[in-house]
Protein backbone atom coordinates (compact mmCIF):
# COMPACT_ATOMS: atom_id res chain seq x y z
CA UNK A 1 0.00 0.00 0.00
CA UNK A 2 1.29 3.65 -0.83
CA UNK A 3 2.24 5.63 2.10
CA UNK A 4 -0.50 8.79 2.14
CA UNK A 5 1.39 11.97 2.61
CA UNK A 6 0.52 14.64 5.09
CA UNK A 7 -1.11 17.54 3.93
CA UNK A 8 0.46 20.09 5.97
CA UNK A 9 4.34 19.05 4.57
CA UNK A 10 2.51 19.66 1.08
CA UNK A 11 1.52 23.58 2.03
CA UNK A 12 4.99 24.19 3.94
CA UNK A 13 6.39 23.43 0.65
CA UNK A 14 4.12 25.52 -0.94
CA UNK A 15 4.97 28.17 1.47
CA UNK A 16 9.00 28.41 1.21
CA UNK A 17 7.77 28.28 -2.50
CA UNK A 18 6.44 31.37 -2.18
CA UNK A 19 9.01 32.90 0.13
CA UNK A 20 11.27 32.87 -2.18
CA UNK A 21 9.89 34.16 -5.28
CA UNK A 22 7.91 37.16 -2.79
CA UNK A 23 11.62 38.95 -3.23
CA UNK A 24 10.03 40.43 -5.85
CA UNK A 25 8.72 42.51 -3.36
CA UNK A 26 11.98 43.99 -2.31
CA UNK A 27 13.72 45.37 -5.57
CA UNK A 28 13.16 49.18 -3.90
CA UNK A 29 15.89 47.65 -2.18
CA UNK A 30 18.65 47.08 -4.78
CA UNK A 31 16.99 50.10 -7.03
CA UNK A 32 19.33 53.20 -5.86
CA UNK A 33 23.06 50.43 -5.61
CA UNK A 34 22.71 49.62 -9.30
CA UNK A 35 22.12 52.96 -9.92
CA UNK A 36 25.10 54.09 -8.73
CA UNK A 37 27.22 51.13 -10.02
CA UNK A 38 26.24 51.32 -13.56
CA UNK A 39 25.00 54.69 -13.84
CA UNK A 40 20.99 54.02 -14.65
CA UNK A 41 18.72 56.03 -13.79
CA UNK A 42 16.60 55.04 -10.93
CA UNK A 43 12.98 54.69 -13.03
CA UNK A 44 14.88 52.96 -15.82
CA UNK A 45 15.98 50.39 -13.13
CA UNK A 46 12.34 50.42 -10.89
CA UNK A 47 10.74 49.39 -14.50
CA UNK A 48 12.51 45.92 -14.56
CA UNK A 49 10.19 45.62 -11.36
CA UNK A 50 7.41 46.59 -13.58
CA UNK A 51 8.01 44.60 -16.34
CA UNK A 52 8.84 41.18 -13.96
CA UNK A 53 4.97 41.79 -12.48
CA UNK A 54 3.79 41.94 -15.99
CA UNK A 55 5.43 38.97 -17.30
CA UNK A 56 4.00 37.30 -13.81
CA UNK A 57 0.50 37.93 -14.49
CA UNK A 58 0.32 37.03 -18.40
CA UNK A 59 2.83 34.16 -17.49
CA UNK A 60 0.24 32.81 -15.02
CA UNK A 61 -2.22 32.00 -17.14
CA UNK A 62 -0.27 29.44 -19.54
CA UNK A 63 1.95 27.79 -16.77
CA UNK A 64 -1.77 27.70 -14.49
CA UNK A 65 -2.59 25.31 -17.61
CA UNK A 66 1.05 22.94 -17.22
CA UNK A 67 0.14 22.72 -13.51
CA UNK A 68 -3.12 20.83 -14.58
CA UNK A 69 -1.23 19.25 -16.88
CA UNK A 70 2.10 18.11 -16.12
CA UNK A 71 1.62 18.63 -12.15
CA UNK A 72 2.87 21.39 -9.71
CA UNK A 73 6.09 19.60 -9.27
CA UNK A 74 7.08 19.58 -12.71
CA UNK A 75 5.88 23.90 -13.05
CA UNK A 76 7.35 24.23 -9.65
CA UNK A 77 10.73 23.35 -11.29
CA UNK A 78 10.36 24.95 -14.05
CA UNK A 79 9.91 28.04 -11.68
CA UNK A 80 12.94 26.99 -9.68
CA UNK A 81 15.14 27.19 -13.22
CA UNK A 82 13.22 30.61 -14.22
CA UNK A 83 13.75 32.21 -11.24
CA UNK A 84 17.23 31.68 -10.08
CA UNK A 85 18.61 31.94 -13.44
CA UNK A 86 16.72 35.18 -14.04
CA UNK A 87 18.18 36.55 -10.76
CA UNK A 88 21.58 35.50 -11.34
CA UNK A 89 21.16 37.07 -14.96
CA UNK A 90 20.24 39.64 -13.49
CA UNK A 91 23.80 40.48 -11.69
CA UNK A 92 25.62 39.66 -15.07
CA UNK A 93 23.54 42.80 -16.14
CA UNK A 94 24.78 44.88 -13.81
CA UNK A 95 28.39 43.63 -13.79
CA UNK A 96 28.69 44.24 -17.46
CA UNK A 97 26.43 47.68 -17.50
CA UNK A 98 23.66 46.03 -19.85
CA UNK A 99 20.52 47.73 -19.42
CA UNK A 100 18.99 45.30 -22.54
CA UNK A 101 19.92 42.87 -20.06
CA UNK A 102 18.48 43.63 -16.94
CA UNK A 103 15.32 44.00 -18.40
CA UNK A 104 15.42 40.35 -20.12
CA UNK A 105 16.66 38.73 -16.52
CA UNK A 106 14.62 39.89 -14.45
CA UNK A 107 11.85 41.46 -16.29
CA UNK A 108 11.09 38.54 -18.59
CA UNK A 109 12.90 35.22 -17.31
CA UNK A 110 12.38 35.99 -13.60
CA UNK A 111 9.24 37.10 -14.35
CA UNK A 112 8.02 34.11 -15.89
CA UNK A 113 9.69 32.37 -12.88
CA UNK A 114 7.14 34.62 -10.82
CA UNK A 115 4.23 33.33 -13.08
CA UNK A 116 4.52 29.83 -12.83
CA UNK A 117 6.10 29.79 -9.40
CA UNK A 118 3.06 31.73 -8.03
CA UNK A 119 0.18 29.47 -9.26
CA UNK A 120 2.40 26.15 -8.48
CA UNK A 121 1.02 25.44 -4.99
CA UNK A 122 -2.16 26.71 -4.68
CA UNK A 123 -4.50 24.88 -6.65
CA UNK A 124 -2.54 21.60 -5.20
CA UNK A 125 -2.84 23.05 -1.61
CA UNK A 126 -6.84 24.16 -2.05
CA UNK A 127 -6.84 20.27 -3.35
CA UNK A 128 -5.02 18.61 0.09
CA UNK A 129 -7.42 21.79 2.34
CA UNK A 130 -11.05 21.57 0.38
CA UNK A 131 -12.22 22.13 4.09
CA UNK A 132 -10.06 25.31 4.94
CA UNK A 133 -9.49 26.15 1.39
CA UNK A 134 -9.52 29.88 3.03
CA UNK A 135 -6.63 29.08 5.85
CA UNK A 136 -4.48 26.87 3.06
CA UNK A 137 -4.23 30.08 0.19
CA UNK A 138 -4.08 32.67 2.97
CA UNK A 139 -0.59 31.25 4.50
CA UNK A 140 0.80 30.37 1.08
CA UNK A 141 0.12 33.72 -0.21
CA UNK A 142 1.16 34.73 3.26
CA UNK A 143 4.40 34.20 2.41
CA UNK A 144 4.88 35.80 -1.06
CA UNK A 145 3.52 39.26 1.23
CA UNK A 146 5.92 38.68 3.61
CA UNK A 147 9.20 37.60 2.13
CA UNK A 148 10.10 40.94 1.48
CA UNK A 149 10.82 41.61 5.02
CA UNK A 150 12.76 38.79 5.16
CA UNK A 151 14.76 39.56 1.83
CA UNK A 152 15.19 43.17 2.20
CA UNK A 153 17.68 42.99 5.37
CA UNK A 154 19.43 40.12 3.65
CA UNK A 155 19.92 41.75 0.70
CA UNK A 156 21.69 44.56 2.41
CA UNK A 157 23.88 42.78 4.17
CA UNK A 158 25.16 40.79 1.24
CA UNK A 159 25.58 43.81 -1.13
CA UNK A 160 27.63 45.37 1.96
CA UNK A 161 29.96 42.45 2.16
CA UNK A 162 30.19 40.93 -1.66
CA UNK A 163 28.89 43.89 -3.71
CA UNK A 164 25.75 44.21 -5.95
CA UNK A 165 26.61 41.41 -8.54
CA UNK A 166 27.62 39.08 -6.36
CA UNK A 167 24.71 38.92 -4.62
CA UNK A 168 22.37 38.40 -7.37
CA UNK A 169 24.54 35.51 -7.93
CA UNK A 170 24.18 34.19 -4.50
CA UNK A 171 20.79 34.82 -4.34
CA UNK A 172 20.05 33.21 -7.65
CA UNK A 173 21.96 30.07 -6.65
CA UNK A 174 20.00 30.17 -3.31
CA UNK A 175 16.48 30.86 -4.85
CA UNK A 176 17.06 27.56 -7.46
CA UNK A 177 18.07 25.33 -4.57
CA UNK A 178 15.55 25.89 -2.22
CA UNK A 179 12.68 26.12 -5.13
CA UNK A 180 13.75 22.78 -6.57
CA UNK A 181 13.96 21.10 -3.42
CA UNK A 182 10.71 22.32 -2.10
CA UNK A 183 8.83 21.90 -5.75
CA UNK A 184 9.79 18.00 -4.94
CA UNK A 185 7.39 18.03 -2.22
CA UNK A 186 4.27 19.63 -3.79
CA UNK A 187 1.73 17.04 -5.12
CA UNK A 188 -1.89 16.47 -6.19
CA UNK A 189 -3.21 14.11 -3.41
CA UNK A 190 -3.86 10.77 -5.13
CA UNK A 191 -7.87 9.57 -5.40
CA UNK A 192 -8.94 8.34 -1.61
CA UNK A 193 -5.44 10.17 0.35
CA UNK A 194 -7.87 12.61 1.93
CA UNK A 195 -9.96 11.60 5.02
CA UNK A 196 -13.30 10.54 4.00
CA UNK A 197 -14.77 13.32 6.72
CA UNK A 198 -12.61 16.27 4.68
CA UNK A 199 -14.12 15.13 1.44
CA UNK A 200 -17.42 15.40 3.09
CA UNK A 201 -16.97 18.88 4.02
CA UNK A 202 -15.32 19.52 0.63
CA UNK A 203 -18.72 18.84 -0.93
CA UNK A 204 -20.72 20.94 1.56
CA UNK A 205 -18.45 24.44 0.77
CA UNK A 206 -18.69 23.94 -2.39
CA UNK A 207 -20.95 26.81 -3.51
CA UNK A 208 -22.35 26.09 -6.83
CA UNK A 209 -21.93 22.13 -6.94
CA UNK A 210 -20.08 22.83 -10.33
CA UNK A 211 -16.90 21.35 -11.69
CA UNK A 212 -16.32 23.68 -14.77
CA UNK A 213 -13.04 23.36 -17.02
CA UNK A 214 -10.73 26.53 -17.23
CA UNK A 215 -12.06 26.86 -20.90
CA UNK A 216 -15.96 26.70 -19.31
CA UNK A 217 -15.41 29.14 -16.84
CA UNK A 218 -13.75 31.89 -19.29
CA UNK A 219 -17.07 31.62 -21.15
CA UNK A 220 -19.08 32.39 -17.96
CA UNK A 221 -20.53 35.91 -16.47
CA UNK A 222 -19.37 35.32 -12.88
CA UNK A 223 -15.32 34.36 -14.28
CA UNK A 224 -15.81 38.35 -15.93
CA UNK A 225 -17.20 39.70 -12.70
CA UNK A 226 -14.44 38.52 -10.62
CA UNK A 227 -11.82 39.39 -12.86
CA UNK A 228 -12.98 42.66 -12.87
CA UNK A 229 -13.20 42.74 -9.05
CA UNK A 230 -9.40 41.64 -8.37
CA UNK A 231 -8.37 44.17 -11.07
CA UNK A 232 -9.93 47.09 -9.18
CA UNK A 233 -9.07 45.51 -5.84
CA UNK A 234 -5.23 45.20 -6.90
CA UNK A 235 -5.47 48.63 -8.89
CA UNK A 236 -6.31 50.69 -5.32
CA UNK A 237 -4.19 48.21 -3.89
CA UNK A 238 -0.91 48.74 -5.74
CA UNK A 239 -1.52 52.57 -6.05
CA UNK A 240 -1.61 53.52 -3.01
CA UNK A 241 1.71 51.02 -2.54
CA UNK A 242 3.31 53.11 -4.90
CA UNK A 243 2.71 56.47 -3.05
CA UNK A 244 2.28 55.51 0.34
CA UNK A 245 4.82 57.51 1.52
CA UNK A 246 4.60 60.98 -0.41
CA UNK A 247 1.09 60.82 0.33
CA UNK A 248 1.18 60.92 3.82
CA UNK A 249 3.87 63.63 3.50
CA UNK A 250 2.28 65.10 1.45
CA UNK A 251 -1.60 64.84 2.98
CA UNK A 252 -0.46 65.20 6.38
CA UNK A 253 1.98 66.66 8.49
CA UNK A 254 3.56 63.56 9.02
CA UNK A 255 7.52 63.38 8.45
CA UNK A 256 9.49 61.65 6.10
CA UNK A 257 10.97 59.07 8.72
CA UNK A 258 7.71 58.35 10.09
CA UNK A 259 6.39 57.67 6.56
CA UNK A 260 9.19 55.09 6.59
CA UNK A 261 8.54 53.61 9.58
CA UNK A 262 4.35 53.87 8.74
CA UNK A 263 5.65 51.88 5.11
CA UNK A 264 7.01 49.16 7.21
CA UNK A 265 3.87 48.73 9.03
CA UNK A 266 1.87 48.48 6.39
CA UNK A 267 3.51 45.60 4.99
CA UNK A 268 2.89 43.77 7.89
CA UNK A 269 -0.85 44.61 7.42
CA UNK A 270 -0.26 43.53 3.63
CA UNK A 271 1.07 40.12 4.71
CA UNK A 272 -1.35 39.28 8.13
CA UNK A 273 -4.21 40.33 6.17
CA UNK A 274 -4.21 37.61 3.32
CA UNK A 275 -4.13 34.90 6.27
CA UNK A 276 -6.20 36.69 8.10
CA UNK A 277 -9.18 37.51 5.62
CA UNK A 278 -8.98 34.30 4.10
CA UNK A 279 -9.37 32.63 7.14
CA UNK A 280 -12.60 34.54 8.04
CA UNK A 281 -13.79 33.28 4.29
CA UNK A 282 -13.63 29.92 5.37
CA UNK A 283 -16.47 31.01 8.26
CA UNK A 284 -18.75 33.78 6.52
CA UNK A 285 -18.34 32.72 2.56
CA UNK A 286 -16.15 34.44 0.16
CA UNK A 287 -18.95 36.64 -1.51
CA UNK A 288 -19.53 38.11 1.88
CA UNK A 289 -15.99 38.50 2.43
CA UNK A 290 -15.32 40.39 -0.92
CA UNK A 291 -18.40 42.67 0.09
CA UNK A 292 -16.94 43.59 3.33
CA UNK A 293 -13.23 44.14 1.17
CA UNK A 294 -14.46 46.87 -0.60
CA UNK A 295 -16.57 48.23 2.00
CA UNK A 296 -13.71 48.78 3.90
CA UNK A 297 -12.09 49.99 1.09
CA UNK A 298 -14.40 52.96 0.45
CA UNK A 299 -14.75 54.03 4.28
CA UNK A 300 -10.82 53.83 4.82
CA UNK A 301 -10.50 55.49 1.43
CA UNK A 302 -12.45 58.56 2.36
CA UNK A 303 -10.59 58.65 5.40
CA UNK A 304 -7.57 59.35 3.25
CA UNK A 305 -9.19 62.40 1.60
CA UNK A 306 -10.39 63.64 4.32
CA UNK A 307 -8.66 62.93 7.76
CA UNK A 308 -5.08 65.26 8.43
CA UNK A 309 -4.05 63.38 11.38
CA UNK A 310 -1.09 61.10 10.91
CA UNK A 311 -1.83 58.48 13.24
CA UNK A 312 -5.56 57.95 11.60
CA UNK A 313 -4.08 58.20 8.05
CA UNK A 314 -1.71 55.56 8.68
CA UNK A 315 -4.38 53.41 10.38
CA UNK A 316 -6.30 53.88 6.86
CA UNK A 317 -3.53 53.32 5.18
CA UNK A 318 -2.71 49.74 6.79
CA UNK A 319 -6.59 48.73 6.72
CA UNK A 320 -6.54 49.34 3.00
CA UNK A 321 -3.54 47.20 2.76
CA UNK A 322 -4.55 44.22 4.60
CA UNK A 323 -7.69 44.37 1.96
CA UNK A 324 -4.86 44.50 -0.66
CA UNK A 325 -3.35 41.40 0.42
CA UNK A 326 -7.16 39.69 0.69
CA UNK A 327 -8.03 40.45 -2.26
CA UNK A 328 -5.24 37.61 -3.75
CA UNK A 329 -5.61 35.44 -0.77
CA UNK A 330 -9.66 35.06 -1.12
CA UNK A 331 -9.62 34.82 -4.78
CA UNK A 332 -8.19 30.96 -5.37
CA UNK A 333 -10.53 29.80 -2.50
CA UNK A 334 -13.37 32.03 -4.23
CA UNK A 335 -12.49 30.25 -7.40
CA UNK A 336 -12.72 27.27 -6.40
CA UNK A 337 -16.09 27.45 -4.86
CA UNK A 338 -17.37 28.68 -7.80
CA UNK A 339 -16.03 26.77 -10.31
CA UNK A 340 -14.56 23.66 -8.59
CA UNK A 341 -11.40 22.39 -8.93
CA UNK A 342 -11.17 20.44 -11.79
CA UNK A 343 -8.89 23.04 -13.34
CA UNK A 344 -8.78 25.26 -10.62
CA UNK A 345 -4.78 25.84 -11.52
CA UNK A 346 -5.47 26.93 -14.77
CA UNK A 347 -8.65 29.22 -13.92
CA UNK A 348 -6.47 30.90 -10.76
CA UNK A 349 -3.84 31.40 -13.45
CA UNK A 350 -6.33 33.52 -16.02
CA UNK A 351 -7.67 35.41 -13.21
CA UNK A 352 -3.86 36.68 -12.52
CA UNK A 353 -3.49 38.61 -16.02
CA UNK A 354 -5.78 40.98 -13.82
CA UNK A 355 -2.59 41.81 -11.62
CA UNK A 356 -0.65 42.02 -14.92
CA UNK A 357 -3.32 44.62 -16.40
CA UNK A 358 -3.22 46.24 -12.46
CA UNK A 359 0.32 46.54 -11.72
CA UNK A 360 0.14 49.20 -15.05
CA UNK A 361 -2.57 50.89 -14.38
CA UNK A 362 -2.56 51.99 -10.76
CA UNK A 363 0.77 53.34 -10.10
CA UNK A 364 0.68 55.26 -13.47
CA UNK A 365 -3.24 56.80 -12.69
CA UNK A 366 -2.03 57.78 -8.80
CA UNK A 367 1.44 59.00 -10.20
CA UNK A 368 -0.06 60.97 -13.87
CA UNK A 369 -2.82 62.47 -12.02
CA UNK A 370 -0.31 63.89 -9.03
CA UNK A 371 1.99 65.70 -11.94
CA UNK A 372 -0.87 66.77 -13.35
CA UNK A 373 -3.03 68.20 -10.41
CA UNK A 374 -0.34 68.54 -7.73
CA UNK A 375 -2.27 66.71 -5.57
CA UNK A 376 -3.75 63.00 -4.53
CA UNK A 377 -7.32 63.90 -3.98
CA UNK A 378 -8.84 63.28 -7.96
CA UNK A 379 -6.76 59.66 -7.66
CA UNK A 380 -8.42 58.90 -4.58
CA UNK A 381 -12.25 59.85 -5.63
CA UNK A 382 -11.23 57.52 -8.76
CA UNK A 383 -10.52 54.67 -5.94
CA UNK A 384 -13.78 55.24 -4.81
CA UNK A 385 -15.50 55.17 -7.51
CA UNK A 386 -14.41 51.98 -8.64
CA UNK A 387 -14.61 50.31 -5.63
CA UNK A 388 -18.06 50.92 -4.92
CA UNK A 389 -18.67 49.69 -8.82
CA UNK A 390 -16.68 46.36 -7.34
CA UNK A 391 -19.01 46.23 -4.65
CA UNK A 392 -22.02 46.22 -6.98
CA UNK A 393 -20.48 43.32 -8.60
CA UNK A 394 -20.11 41.55 -5.65
CA UNK A 395 -23.57 41.97 -4.95
CA UNK A 396 -24.81 40.75 -8.27
CA UNK A 397 -22.47 37.32 -7.63
CA UNK A 398 -24.26 36.73 -4.98
CA UNK A 399 -27.29 37.39 -6.06
CA UNK A 400 -26.60 35.00 -9.31
CA UNK A 401 -25.44 32.36 -6.12
CA UNK A 402 -29.09 32.59 -4.95
CA UNK A 403 -30.87 32.20 -8.33
CA UNK A 404 -27.71 28.75 -8.78
CA UNK A 405 -29.30 27.46 -5.90
CA UNK A 406 -32.37 27.64 -7.23
CA UNK A 407 -31.74 25.87 -10.13
CA UNK A 408 -30.47 28.33 -12.38
CA UNK A 409 -27.03 28.16 -14.00
CA UNK A 410 -24.40 30.98 -14.01
CA UNK A 411 -24.01 31.85 -16.93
Amino acid sequence: MTKSRNRYGVALAGVVLHLMIGGVYAWSVFTKPISQQTGWRETAVSFAFSLAIFFLGMSAAFMGRLVEKFGPTVTGTIASVCYGSGIALTGLAVQSHQLWLLYLAYGVIGGLGLGSGYVTPVSTIIRWFPDKRGLATGLAIMGFGFAALLTGPVAQKLMAAVGVANTFYVLGAFYFLVMIIAAQFIKKPRPHELPQAIAQKARRVSLTGQELTANQALRTRTFAFLWLMFFINITTGIGLVSAASPMAQNMTAMTASAAAVMVGIIGLFNGFGRLAWATLSDYIGRPLTYSLIFILDIAMLFVLLVCKTPLLFALALCLLLSCYGAGFSVIPAYLGDVFGTKQLGAIHGYILTAWAAAGMVGPVLLSYTHQVLHNYYVTLIVFVIIDVVAMLVSVLIQRDFVNSKTGQEID
